[in-house]
């Protein structure tokens, strides 16, 4: 297994603090102060030259929610926003803190934010 960096470490960290919060095992002060618009999600996606399915499949999303976000049916909810803030400034630790094996093969369980 490979090591952790440091920022891995503190994102993995990061994304189960966001995750116990979602399930309201405890209480964040928090401010998302990023733009859920169909055009970011759209940019960030073609940024890293994915396609829908791919991008839904590296980062352990719903392909349909990300449809719907793109095409701005529906909006992020703050965990998905929070996700793609942290995939906008580093997708290779998210990758790496979900786990990459099996995420492109189909196997890994996909969440719907």
């Amino acid at each position: 297994m490979k090591e952790r960096t440091n920022i891995g470490q503190e994102i993995e960290t990061a994304l189960g603090e966001v995750l116990a919060h979602v399930r309201g095992e405890t209480a964040l002060s928090c401010r998302i102060v990023d733009d859920p618009s169909a055009g970011r999600i759209v940019a960030l996606r073609k940024r890293l030259k994915l396609s829908r399915q791919k991008f839904a499949d590296r980062f352990g999303l719903d392909v349909r929610a990300v449809q719907d976000w793109e095409q701005g049916r529906r909006v992020p909810d703050r965990a998905a926003r929070v996700l793609l803030t942290v995939i906008d400034h580093d997708p290779d630790s998210v990758v790496q803190a979900l786990g990459a094996e099996g995420r492109e093969t189909g196997n890994a369980q996909t969440a719907t934010p």
